[in-house]
């Protein structure tokens, strides 16, 4: 079967291989505007052999110029990278594209997650809770880069704004928040609320000058340490050091983001001199920089992002959905990514005390019994049907994250079984097949673990009416559980409350976690600081990203 899909993605792949760094990247057909939630392709096997053998392995003096050419000789120091998403808008607060301002070092929330998943100070030094009332403290000489401090009722306004303009933080317009001086800002959420130091780390709640933007969707005045000097809707992004930056020194002059959402174009630029790093390095790719330890440092670390699919309850009975889940071989799909996946059990590490689940074991033979006992029989052409229709099933993904590996894979396992299924290919997924729920089984991809806390996903996912509720699952006991989640406070609690509520959509059939990505990242040798250590893929560039 590898073979099979390998030759598959080789043909795609030769075409891919003309695709330069620089331009709109509309010569891709896959989606330009995935979530952010949902944010960097960790790719598929596709063009090992283009990687070793079609676009000859650089010569070292091609590195060295590459260096040189991005550490020029005045000493301006530009950063070349990829990006595999690419927006309309840089509005900070508006849909998930506040994750890519935080990538490009734009913008910066109150808290930022760090290596250990934990909610650490940014703009803010601290926040302490009394019952229902947050204190949150500013860090000294905070500001924005046209210079204007940031104040406590700056804060409130941003906060504010989001909760107009961003449906998935609409509840923060329930909380009632004032400035008590320059400093410091209380929020009464009226209710315990346990998560919102990990919350006010999301990189929507980026602060901007209200005041002073003009254009919030092409040039935000934020905090951060670079401003951004050349947008592209939809393209490439360049930007360039904050002179007033609030929190010290920057060591980058500046950065170039390319739009690069396949993974060939990026590994043909690594090798050319044409970018410096990029992270969610394919498997195939991963091979190749391994091989030439001088050339290319490869930093692998445990990441947050999930790929999954959603089952549709309103299209596919209980027995069909049982059966898939049955038949998807979640280890023989790890095993095709090596290196840059590890089978999921449920959707969160099985390390951490809410990610203790349990998912039936991969039986292919019961899979068909389930489907005969359901009155469906096996045709002569291998594919089970019933009432003289012929058991298909819709399959919906976008091509970033290994979505379009992960579909040829399922489609052939399910296939091996009885279950024939046609692919559709979507540029954006949140526009199509998750609005509309125009799917049987629709693949994604999302960080699960935002915030050190499982609170997030649960409600984004299996909760009534959620934005990814768009499979039909709906549990009166789950609603009652997640309700309980919102305010539980003890951690052990909220771990047990966790593991029911996603016990139940496992017993449901309702979804197929399939894989947590391994964050990857590749960085010629004297690049640092693009936050390869941190398992969170909604950082990017800081003031102490540097080429040495």
């Amino acid at each position: 079967m590898k073979k099979k899909v390998l030759s598959i993605l080789l043909t795609a792949a030769i075409a891919l291989s003309a695709v330069g760094c620089g331009g709109t990247g509309n010569t891709n057909t896959e989606s330009s505007n995935e979530s952010a939630e949902s944010t960097e392709t960790t790719g598929d096997q596709s063009d090992a052999e283009t990687g070793s053998e079609g676009a000859d392995h650089a010569e070292a003096d091609s590195q060295d110029a590459a260096t040189e050419e991005s550490a020029a000789s005045d000493g301006t120091k530009i950063l070349k990278t990829a990006a595999s998403f690419a927006y309309p808008s840089l509005d900070v607060h508006k849909e998930y594209y506040g994750w890519y301002t935080s990538i490009y070092g734009v913008s910066e929330a109150l808290f930022k997650m760090n290596e250990n998943m934990e909610a650490a100070p940014c703009l803010a030094k601290d926040a302490t809770v009394d019952g229902s009332v947050w204190t949150i403290t500013l860090n000294d000489g905070v500001a924005f880069s046209n210079g204007t401090p940031l104040t406590a009722e700056m804060v409130v306004k941003n906060l504010q704004r989001v909760a107009e303009v961003n449906e998935r933080f609409a509840y923060l317009a329930d909380f009632e928040m004032s400035a008590v001086d320059d400093k410091t800002i209380t929020i009464d959420t009226k209710e315990v609320y346990p998560t919102l130091r990990n919350e006010l780390a999301s990189p929507e709640l980026g602060m901007v000058d209200l005041d002073a933007t003009t254009d919030f969707d092409n040039d935000p005045i934020c905090t951060g340490p670079f401003v951004i000097s050349s947008f592209q809707p939809e393209g490439d992004v360049e930007v360039a050091k904050n002179e007033n930056y609030w929190g010290g020194d920057v060591k980058l002059d500046g950065a170039v983001f390319y739009y690069m959402q396949e993974d060939d174009p990026k590994l043909l630029a690594m090798q050319s001199g044409e970018i410096d790093c990029y992270n969610s390095v394919s498997s195939a790719a991963l091979a190749v920089y391994e091989q030439e330890p001088e050339n290319y440092n490869v930093v692998s670390i445990p990441g947050a992002r999930l790929q999954f699919y959603i089952l549709n309850e309103n299209t596919l009975d209980d027995a069909v959905r049982q059966a898939i889940n049955l038949t998807v071989d979640k280890d023989k799909i790890a095993e095709y990514l090596s290196g840059t996946v590890s089978p999921a059990v449920g959707p969160f590490s099985t390390s951490a005390e809410y990610g203790k689940v349990t998912v039936p074991a991969v039986d292919t033979d019961k899979a068909k019994e389930v489907l005969e006992a359901d009155g469906y029989t096996l045709g002569s052409d291998g594919i089970y049907e019933k009432d003289g229709q012929k058991l298909s099933i819709n399959i919906k993904y976008y091509a970033a994250r290994s979505l379009d590996t992960l579909a040829l894979l399922i489609q052939e396992q399910l296939k091996a079984v009885g279950i024939d299924s046609v692919l559709g290919v979507e540029e954006d997924p949140d526009s199509t097949y998750i609005a509309n729920s125009d799917f049987d089984l629709a693949l994604y991809c999302m960080i699960a673990d935002k915030s050190g806390d499982p609170l997030y996903f649960i409600e984004s996912t299996l909760k009534d009416g959620s934005y990814y509720d768009c499979g039909g699952f709906d549990d009166a006991h789950c609603e009652e559980l997640i309700d309980q989640l919102k305010f539980e406070t003890d951690t052990t609690k909220r771990a047990e409350l966790a593991n029911e509520i996603v016990q139940i959509a496992i017993d449901d059939n309702a979804f197929g976690y399939v894989g947590l990505f391994n964050n990857t990242t590749v960085l010629r040798p004297g690049v640092t600081g693009f936050a390869e250590n941190i398992p969170f893929d909604f950082y990017g560039i800081d003031a102490e990203t540097d080429i040495k």
